[in-house]
């Protein structure tokens, strides 16, 4: 009896000790859970060091622009100094464009869908200029990259300016409709829209504050983010495929004029590059370097700079890669952009 009592004894305490050692492991790993996350909060561990898979990258195609020689740059930004950045960021692989047979063909397929006729003047080796089997509209596109514009004769029809021009939400649903119709539109498209209103001055287009002063309305497409960083383009209020859209009911007289400049980027294949420091980019735009893309209202040269911020260039051209930018905001609508991978992984 004795013996037994003394098992009981024991086993009571096994198995008290064992639920001790097994609250004490669990409120421990819960301890060292909680613990380093609040580490890595303030200690963060290091990403894995660039991959550079591309090698030496090409210049970022801006375009051709005259820079004044009197500009005089300061920073006023919010911070009171440069914001932090990433030390490093990736880049895209933007497949090319490849010329075959079935070019045309594929072109005329394109050119029916939106509305013209399959029979095609040949403007150069590989432009083509398709009419409109309605209206006094015609489509120009590139065969091999797929580069189109679209403008519609008002001088023969001015019936579309009849019409109180679309809101912005339905001016850009018609035109994704009629990218849809083609298959023009890629995932990339479908987010961000900028509209614009147009009233037409002495043949031109001139922008308006709202739409009851508008004859037409514009969409810009924007492409989306990536890794929450925005696109920007060469013209800072205008994406590289928009829409201007009237308010009349026949759809052949809806489109009055588009741009579409629209490349294909493989968000699957990229790699990772090292970032000039922020302070270097600014350098490098005091010194004369960087892309102008609107210079504003800034006529006498003295430019303040209030937002400093990363964006991929979208530049709108066959290109190989998209690669990031810093984009310099100042007062009266200035705005600037600079290569932001290291210098030394450009090549020559």
């Amino acid at each position: 009896m004795t013996s037994l009592t003394k098992t009981a004894i024991i086993t009571r305490r096994i198995i008290r000790y064992s639920v001790y050692l097994l609250v004490a492991l669990i409120i421990g790993r819960i301890s060292l859970g909680v613990g380093l996350k609040v580490y890595r909060n303030f200690f963060p561990e290091p990403p894995p060091p660039p991959t550079v898979g591309f090698g030496p990258l090409p210049a970022l195609p801006f375009p051709e622009k005259e820079r004044p020689d009197n500009l005089v740059f300061s920073l006023e930004t919010p911070e009171g100094s440069m914001p932090a950045f990433p030390d490093q960021l990736k880049v895209y692989f933007m497949p090319k464009p490849v010329q075959t047979q079935l070019n045309l063909e594929i072109a005329t397929d394109k050119a029916v869908k939106l509305g013209f006729s399959s029979q095609a003047s040949q403007i150069s080796q590989t432009v083509y200029r398709f009419p409109h089997r309605k209206s006094p509209a015609v489509l120009e596109m590139n065969i091999v990259t797929g580069v189109f514009s679209i403008s519609f004769d008002l001088g023969k029809d001015s019936s579309p300016l009849s019409r109180r021009p679309p809101p912005a939400e339905i001016a850009a649903a018609r035109a994704r409709a009629y990218l849809s119709s083609a298959g023009l539109l890629p995932e990339d498209l479908i987010g961000k829209t900028q509209p614009q209103f147009l009233k037409i001055e002495g043949g031109q287009f001139a922008s308006r504050l709202s739409l009851s002063e508008a004859d037409l309305t514009k969409v810009n497409f924007f492409r989306k983010s990536f890794d929450d960083y925005p696109p920007v383009t060469p013209k800072t209020d205008e994406a590289n495929v928009w829409f201007i859209v009237s308010g009349a009911n026949q759809k052949d007289k809806q489109i009055i004029a588009a741009e579409y400049h629209y490349f294909p980027v493989d968000e699957d294949r990229f790699e990772t590059y090292p970032l000039k420091p922020a302070e270097a980019a600014w350098e490098e735009l005091k010194t004369g370097g960087g892309y102008i893309a609107n210079l504003g209202a800034n006529e006498k040269g003295n430019i303040i700079i209030r937002r400093v911020y990363l964006a991929y260039y979208d530049a709108g051209v066959v290109t190989e890669f998209y690669q990031p930018v810093y984009v310099f905001e100042g007062d009266r609508g200035f705005v600037a952009y600079v290569p932001a991978v290291a210098s030394e992984y450009y090549g020559k």
